[in-house]
C-alpha cells in the first residue's frame, strides 16, 4: 500500500513536469515566431510544429492564440524589467543616474526582435487594455515609480503626486522607445529623454 501511494505520487510529479515542459516548449516557440513574423503572421500550425507538440496539447495550455501571446510578453516583461533593475544598480547610489541608467537599457532593449515586434509594435493591437495596464503595473510602472519615489525622497526632484508623475514618465519613455523600435535616431531620441529627465 504505501509504495503504491510512493509510486502515484511519482507519476503525478512526472505528469506535471511534462506539462510544464510542454508549455515551455510552446511559449518558446511562440516567442521566437512572434519575434520574426509578428503576432499575425505566426500560425498555430508553426508553433506546435517549431514546439515539437500537437494542436491538442497547444489548445489544453493556450485555447487561443492570443492566449499564448499573453505568456510571451509577460515572460519578456519579467525578464526586461529584470535588466532594467540590474542597469539601474550598476549605475551607482545616485537614484537619478539609476533612472538614467535604467531608461537607456529600455531604450537598448527597444530595438532587440522580442521588445520591439512583441511589447511595442504587436502588443497594443493584440492584448485588451485592461491586460496591458495590468501588466504594467506589475511590471514597468512599478520600476518607474518606486524609481521617481526615489529620486523625491533624495531632493532631486521637486515633490509632486507621484502617481500621475510616473504614468507620464512611463508614456513618455514607451513613446521613445517605440521610436526606436520604427528606427528613429537613437542619438536624438537618448538626448530627449536625458533632458526630459534631467527637467523632471
Amino acid at each position: 500500500m504505501v509504495s503504491f501511494v510512493n509510486g502515484d505520487k511519482g507519476h503525478r510529479r512526472t505528469q506535471a513536469e511534462r506539462r510544464a515542459s510542454t508549455r515551455g516548449a510552446l511559449i518558446a516557440a511562440g516567442r521566437a515566431l512572434f519575434a520574426e513574423r509578428g503576432f499575425a503572421g505566426a500560425g498555430r500550425e508553426d508553433i506546435v510544429e517549431r514546439a515539437g507538440v500537437t494542436r491538442g496539447a497547444m489548445h489544453h495550455h493556450f485555447p487561443s492564440k492570443v492566449d499564448l501571446f499573453q505568456a510571451v510578453y509577460e515572460a519578456i516583461e519579467a525578464e526586461l524589467c529584470d535588466a532594467l533593475a540590474r542597469a539601474a544598480m550598476e549605475a551607482g547610489p545616485d537614484p537619478m543616474a539609476q533612472l538614467r541608467a535604467g531608461a537607456l537599457a529600455f531604450l537598448d532593449a527597444a530595438a532587440t526582435p522580442e521588445v520591439r515586434r512583441v511589447v511595442l509594435l504587436d502588443a497594443p493591437s493584440v492584448l485588451s487594455v485592461q491586460v496591458r495596464r495590468e501588466m504594467s503595473e506589475r511590471y514597468g510602472l512599478g520600476l518607474v515609480r518606486q524609481a521617481l519615489h526615489e529620486v523625491m525622497a533624495a531632493g532631486i526632484v521637486e515633490e509632486q503626486p507621484l502617481e500621475p508623475l510616473a504614468h507620464i514618465t512611463m508614456a513618455a519613455l514607451h513613446e521613445a522607445a517605440t521610436l526606436v523600435a520604427d528606427g528613429g535616431d537613437r542619438a536624438e531620441v537618448d538626448a530627449v529623454v536625458a533632458r526630459f529627465l534631467s527637467r523632471l
